[in-house]
């Protein structure tokens, strides 16, 4: 196909997107939704545009998918504010520990029952549909970081956390499976790919983020240098904390989560307080009148401005990915062939492990019931399961393991996107007219 063609087909899809935004938001359906389709029209079951195998293409798709979560996983560390005695963090952190936990026990025992796999296989399928995604779940998520709604933020918080914190089950997994050593009595995966691994990544983050979001305040706000160009300190400080966690042995995904957690709380020690940060209404209002610079190097408007601009940059960027990526799993979906139970297997993943692990997860919280059935029908799953896919097809997977796999994975995501996406205006509607009515 020639790139002219190509040209034409990325330039309607931009512009559907530009045009249609403002009407999707009022109906039950999704932008993903859309993409899906598309790719699935441009795939071989339509105009074999797009042809993407999953199998043997796994090394650039896991690359692609890789890129997209890094990305999302900035922005989501961007938007979660709230100061870490908020109770609301606690929601977020049982659900991305405690629920993920009984995710992965309860999948990999209905996988062991409907699909007869190993007990290593069947760990790793339920690593990889253990994630919540933080790409596709944006409008169930924080929209700006002012939000503090609880069902949003634990949402949100969530998905920033989990899709590292799965990688240690996605190698246990592997390990059963003898693709991987686990160190005598298990202690390599309990000491490295457990502890080490997540602690170590968060560090890494939270290090790189704080130490480069004061140094480029310092040389605004001191020395009036080091001005503009924030799109490139948000590439550079995500590539800085992804190297440095890899090359450490330490989750990459989990480092730039703590990265973007860490950047927008630097610029409060600038001027003492989170108080002390100016509204964003304050900024535009400047910037309206061409003071840009002005604004960059203030000391009581250089770190929200900063932050306000690599938040921008970031989530056109990741509107980009995300067109990209649902595109090719469009695409893959005509390349299925569903195992016998895997209609089973799906309402289960959605309808029962979900609702019954975020129950479990958040026992002895006092959240009100129906944000616990938000949050357990809101568990999407999405691109992260697609990078722990190619990634486990990389590391040597079984090929009968690996088709099963893909076709599980591959419709399970397919199928979240279609019920979330059908669901999530009319359940957010409801859900923002009751809390509307409980506050008057």
């Amino acid at each position: 196909m020639t790139f002219a063609i190509w040209a034409l087909i990325a330039g309607a899809i931009f512009t559907a997107m530009a045009l249609s935004g403002t009407l999707l938001k009022r109906l039950p359906l999704s932008t993903s939704m859309l993409y899906l389709l598309t790719g699935f029209v441009l795939g071989p079951a339509g105009f074999a545009l797009l042809e993407p195998d999953p199998i043997a293409d796994h090394a650039v798709l896991e690359i692609i998918a890789e890129a997209a979560v890094l990305v999302s996983l900035f922005a989501v560390g961007l938007k979660l504010t709230l100061p870490w005695s908020d109770h609301r963090w606690r929601a977020a952190l049982r659900l991305a520990t405690f629920s993920m936990l009984i995710t992965v026990a309860l999948l990999a025992a209905v996988g062991v029952a409907l699909f007869d796999l190993p007990v290593g296989a069947a760990i790793l399928l339920g690593a990889i549909l253990a994630p919540t995604d933080p790409v596709l779940a944006s409008d169930v998520q924080l929209s700006d970081p002012n939000d503090r709604d609880s069902v949003r933020f634990s949402l949100t918080g969530e998905g920033g956390l989990n899709d590292g914190a799965a990688f240690p089950f996605v190698m246990l997994g592997l390990a059963l499976l003898g693709l991987r050593d686990p160190g005598a009595g298990y202690a390599r995966w309990i000491m490295v790919d457990l502890v080490w691994a997540v602690a170590g990544g968060l560090a890494i983050g939270a290090l790189c983020g704080y130490a480069i979001g004061k140094l480029v305040l310092h040389l605004r706000t001191r020395h009036r240098e080091a001005v503009g160009l924030d799109e490139f300190l948000m590439l550079g400080l995500i590539g800085v904390a992804y190297g440095a966690a890899q090359l450490a042995a330490t989750y990459g995904f989990l480092a730039v989560f703590a990265a973007g957690l860490a950047l927008q709380r630097s610029q409060r020690t600038m001027v003492g307080t989170a108080d002390a940060s100016p509204t964003e209404k304050k900024i535009e209002k400047t910037l309206s009148d061409g003071r840009r610079e002005e604004v960059a190097t203030d000391p009581k408007l250089a770190g929200a401005y900063m932050t306000q601009a690599v938040r921008g940059f970031n989530e056109q960027l990741e509107r980009i990915v995300e067109v990209a990526i649902v595109l090719i799993v469009g695409a893959m979906l005509s390349s299925i062939e569903l195992p016998r139970n895997a209609v089973a297997f799906l309402i289960l993943l959605f309808f029962v492990v979900r609702p019954i692990s975020v129950w479990l997860g958040l026992t002895g919280l006092h959240m009100p019931r129906d944000q616990k059935l938000l949050i357990g029908w809101f568990g999407i799953r999405g691109i992260g399961s697609i990078y722990y896919l190619m990634y486990a097809i990389s590391q040597g997977l079984q090929a009968s393991s690996a088709h099963l796999m893909t076709s599980i994975v591959l419709t399970a995501v397919a199928v979240s996107i279609v019920f979330h996406g059908v669901s999530v205006t009319p359940l957010m509607n409801l859900y923002s007219a009751r809390r509307k009515s409980r506050s008057h």
